[in-house]
């Protein structure tokens, strides 16, 4: 599997503004994905927040395992001066919850002369703008379906107590391993310009035989699972029109199947487990395709 490397220039501009920022700033809003919390953890953002109280939001929650949620909200939940809180994005009335959730962190703050002062951190296209625009009750930031749209850092008054900063996303050189790669690109957290799509199509296929394959039956009308990914991903194009001929159209075949799993027609899945990792089985990808 070919390997994802990325770190835009303003990634770097943002890591540094968010550096000088975090003396500023009381409680830390940190956004990630509730399919992949920890691979949507950015460590140089960890790293910048210190021991700042975080309001740790589980975003997309409506598009991930609840049973898996619901342990993730355990486990973070055991940190100190960490609030869960999984969040659907399209529920407004759970974003407006999110500012007493801040102030219950800092209690000092508040009031006439002295709002809280929250930094919305996260990696890109986990929802932070959607977020934002949420909380803001009009569009602040701009929302889109491709990955690390905001890019200058903003600041937004959302009540007389409290003030809202937003700096661009930021995404490190390197995921922490190979999986995490796959995982964030399947989720659309990176461009698809940038990784190859069949491989992220074949990765999310495996992973799916593995954890959800009643799922994927389902959906595909599949009356028994190949033994491997490719032979999976070709009887879905068989289902899906995807052969002209005896050839099977690779890319059109890919395309469905990440984006039936990246909006939810497949099922809620959750690439990752607080306790646990699924194995993970070398692909074998034809290098022909």
């Amino acid at each position: 599997m070919a390997k994802i490397n990325w770190f835009p220039g303003h990634m770097a501009k943002a890591k540094r503004q968010i550096k000088e920022l975090m003396p500023t700033i009381d409680v830390v809003i940190e956004v990630l994905d509730a399919r992949l919390p920890r691979a949507s953890m950015n460590p140089i953002l960890a790293e910048a927040r210190g021991d700042k109280a975080v309001v740790r939001l589980l975003s997309k929650a409506d598009l991930a395992d609840p049973d898996v949620t619901e342990a993730w909200r355990r486990y973070y939940g055991e940190q100190s001066n960490v609030t869960v809180f999984p969040l659907v994005m399209t529920d407004r009335k759970q974003i407006l919850k999110i500012p007493d959730l801040c102030r219950n962190l800092a209690p000092n703050r508040g009031g006439i002369g002295k709002p809280v002062r929250a930094l919305v951190m996260g990696i890109p296209n986990v929802g932070k703008s959607t977020l934002i625009n949420g909380l803001a009750g009009k569009r602040i930031a701009k929302v889109g379906d491709e990955p690390a749209v905001t890019r200058r850092q903003q600041r937004i008054q959302i009540a007389d107590d409290f003030t809202l900063m937003d700096t661009p996303g930021v995404m490190w050189p390197t995921p922490e391993s190979e999986i995490s790669g796959y995982r964030l690109a399947a989720s659309g957290a990176i461009r698809d310009t940038a990784v190859e799509y069949e491989d992220i199509a074949l990765f999310a296929i495996d992973y799916l035989m593995q954890r959800y394959p009643e799922a994927l039956m389902e959906r595909y009308k599949l009356k028994e699972l190949p033994d491997s990914a490719m032979p999976c991903m070709e009887a879905i194009a068989r289902q899906r029109a995807c052969v002209r001929g005896k050839e099977v159209d690779w890319h059109k075949v890919s395309q469905i199947v990440l984006k039936e799993l990246r909006s939810g027609v497949l099922g809620r899945v959750s690439f990752e487990e607080p306790d646990n990792e699924v194995p993970y089985r070398e692909l074998d990808v034809d290098p022909h395709l």
